[in-house]
């Protein structure tokens, strides 16, 4: 039995909001595989650190660091023609980038609101329009990381919520249109991941998680990074459009 089906060696790789946690995680496991990947964030000397230890490490993956707010279309194609001017191709987009904040739906303002759909949705939206030709040449595929909230709701983010239920039925949508140009959109939807962020405002820590233990409702980087292979590997060749929940264990009603 071979496993090389899983492997991304070869590839080049773009990882959006790869600055720290799940990003973080997908851009060195794919360079752990062999793959080039490009990191990009909003602060060039928050990504630079992450590509610096790539590049000292022994993987056999080379990586670039290149600031990019997904936001700004003309930065987004500037990353896409510095990507296929530095390796030759783009043969995977993982979307990444997000971000949020808690507060009640009627506490949302007009700017609060337009900034999180801007940088989960319409980021996602410049990051893969912006990318379609290289990716079409090879046959591609295109990762998206959504949320279980976008598929389940998220009180006092709903925000947050709205702008992943887009990112996940822009996969279906998108899966079925490329689908004749051999490029496979797919997404991931994590739960409670323990990234810093969670970190900083939970006091949750990745040194918490225990991969070993089935009971659990929170996960690590490294995990999603491992869903995020899969879904960029020819293991994955028959999942086009799809959504894969990665929340540990499902909350499920009790009947009396």
């Amino acid at each position: 039995m071979t496993t090389d089906q899983f492997g991304v060696a070869g590839r080049t790789a773009i990882v959006t909001g790869a600055s720290s946690g799940i990003g973080k995680a997908i851009a060195e496991r794919f360079a752990d595989d062999g793959a080039d990947v490009v990191v990009c964030s909003r602060e060039q000397g928050n990504v630079d650190p992450v590509a610096e230890g790539i590049e000292e490490s022994d993987r056999p993956g080379s990586a670039l660091a290149v600031e990019c707010d997904v936001t700004d279309r003309d930065a987004v194609d500037a990353l896409v023609d510095e990507t296929v001017e530095s390796f030759g191709g783009v043969d995977c987009l993982v979307n990444n980038a997000g971000a949020s904040f808690m507060a009640g739906f009627e506490d949302i303002s007009e700017n609060g609101w337009a900034t999180i759909v801007d940088i989960n949705l319409t980021g996602t939206y410049n990051c893969t329009q912006a990318a379609a030709e290289p990716l079409k040449e090879g046959g591609g595929t295109v990762v998206n990381v959504a949320s279980i909230a976008g598929r389940d709701g998220s009180p006092f983010m709903s925000h947050y919520g709205a702008a992943k239920a887009g990112v996940i039925n822009l996969t279906a949508t998108l899966g079925y249109e490329w689908a004749d140009d051999d490029v496979r959109v797919n997404c991931i939807a994590p739960g409670f991941v323990a990234t810093p962020g969670v970190e900083a405002q939970m006091g949750v820590s990745a040194d918490d998680v225990d991969r070993t233990e089935v009971d659990r409702r929170i996960g690590a980087s490294e995990e999603i990074a491992d869903v995020a292979q899969f879904l960029a590997s020819p293991a994955s060749s028959f999942l086009v459009g799809q959504t894969l929940s990665a929340g540990g264990v499902p909350q499920i009603m009790e009947t009396p």
